[in-house]
């Protein structure tokens, strides 16, 4: 089906940071198949652990126990606020689960009744959660509801990091009873521009779901697993959240999602939330296996030392083109560059970057977003912004204003 503007690019191999076309033109790797690749391409550790995993069992399905679901659970849980984990096969199903958990919570704990509504579930302007119906929903970004109306009911939407708002929006939904089941925050918004989140915000918002009895729930499927420079995106704030959902990174290119919830929020039970190809060996296989490097090598320290690495070559080009960029933000290996709304769109960055050699990802209209492999060495950084920085003058000189 026609559902991907595709660029022009044919990727047929990988290693490490590096990709290779049809053509045999090598690329850096700033996208990492937007944030998944942690190991980076065809990591040797990955094709050990897969290959002896395909010579036991691949698939068995939830209707019997699988210990490395069982290992990487207890992984998840030893090193994070969780206290259960359930696993599926993407961010937008895990985020799903995520949803029908509120809804439940509000029934079950705060007795929201059909009656006056049904539970309702705030989340913030320019998110992002994920393309099924419910997700999208959830995404505070009204260019993905377009054409899938009616949405689903029971989502409220407010400013990212804007107390005041949050506050106001919390009262007046609370003015009559509880109405509210569940707050649902990226701790950084990745798609909706590279937005990292204020502490003193998401302090207060945890403030009031205590005193409300209100589910925070943290989307960490962009940001989570080490690529912030801690292991989980709630890490950077200060504050833990009832529930938080992982992918992307997690399975470092094999396809695998998690809801991973307090024990205080652990409601679902056996008959309400399954999925056949969630949690199987092989996918739980490759995320125990990136559990394992992330510890052995430090993954999370060696992003956060280059993202402060990105974030300096990046201060170095905004200052060397101010008309074309006006800053840079993120955290870890989640870093991007903020454009001139005056200059060249994203779009055209990312694509003369291709032309450099360079693979980088739009974040809205005007920001550049960088999510390399986790393995990603310093020569690498300094190279990508060398190409980065070619790329922005050649956008510059096919400007109608440059001529």
């Amino acid at each position: 089906m026609q559902t991907y503007g595709r660029f022009p690019l044919e990727l047929v191999r990988g290693r490490g940071v590096w990709v290779w076309d049809s053509q045999g033109r090598r690329y850096l790797d700033g996208v990492a198949g937007i944030a998944v690749c942690t190991l980076g391409h065809s990591s040797a550790v990955m094709r050990r652990a897969l290959g002896r995993q395909l010579r036991k069992l691949q698939h068995v399905s939830n209707l019997y126990r699988i210990p490395e679901q069982e290992q990487l659970a207890a992984w998840i849980t030893a090193n994070s606020c969780a206290d259960a984990v359930f696993f599926c096969n993407s961010g937008a199903e895990a985020n799903e689960g995520a949803i029908k958990l509120a809804r439940k919570h509000g029934h079950q704990v705060r007795g929201i009744g059909n009656e006056a509504g049904g539970p309702l579930i705030l989340t913030a302007q320019a998110s992002f959660h994920g393309r099924t119906l419910a997700a999208v929903t959830a995404t505070g970004q009204p260019k993905y509801h377009q054409g899938f109306e009616p949405m689903v009911q029971g989502f409220r939407y407010f400013p990212y990091n804007d107390t005041a708002a949050f506050e106001a929006l919390l009262a007046e939904c609370e003015k009559d009873g509880p109405r509210v089941a569940a707050v649902m925050l990226e701790p950084l918004q990745g798609e909706g521009g590279v937005n990292p989140g204020n502490q003193s915000f998401f302090r207060r918002v945890r403030e009031l779901c205590d005193q409300h009895n209100i589910l925070l729930i943290f989307d960490e499927v962009q940001v989570g697993v080490g690529r912030t420079g801690r292991l989980w995106g709630y890490q950077k704030l200060g504050v833990e959240p009832d529930a938080f959902t992982l992918a992307k990174g997690l399975g470092g290119g094999f396809p695998i999602g998690a809801l991973c919830v307090k024990a205080a929020a652990d409601h679902l039970r056996p008959g309400e939330h399954a999925s056949t190809f969630g949690g199987n060996p092989m996918a739980c296989r490759a995320g125990l296996t990136v559990a394992e490097e992330l510890v052995r090598r430090n993954l999370p320290a060696h992003a956060e030392a280059m993202g402060q690495l990105l974030q300096e070559q990046l201060a170095g080009l905004v200052a060397r083109h101010p008309t074309l960029a006006e800053g840079c933000r993120g955290w870890g290996l989640l870093q991007g560059l903020v454009l001139r709304p005056e200059g060249p769109a994203a779009i055209d960055v990312v694509k003369a970057a291709m032309t450099e050699g360079l693979l980088l990802v739009p974040a809205g209209t005007n920001v550049v977003r960088f999510v390399p492999p986790l393995t990603i060495e310093p020569r690498h950084i300094r190279e990508a912004v060398k190409r980065l920085e070619r790329a922005l003058i050649a956008c510059q000189a096919q400007t109608p204003s440059a001529s």
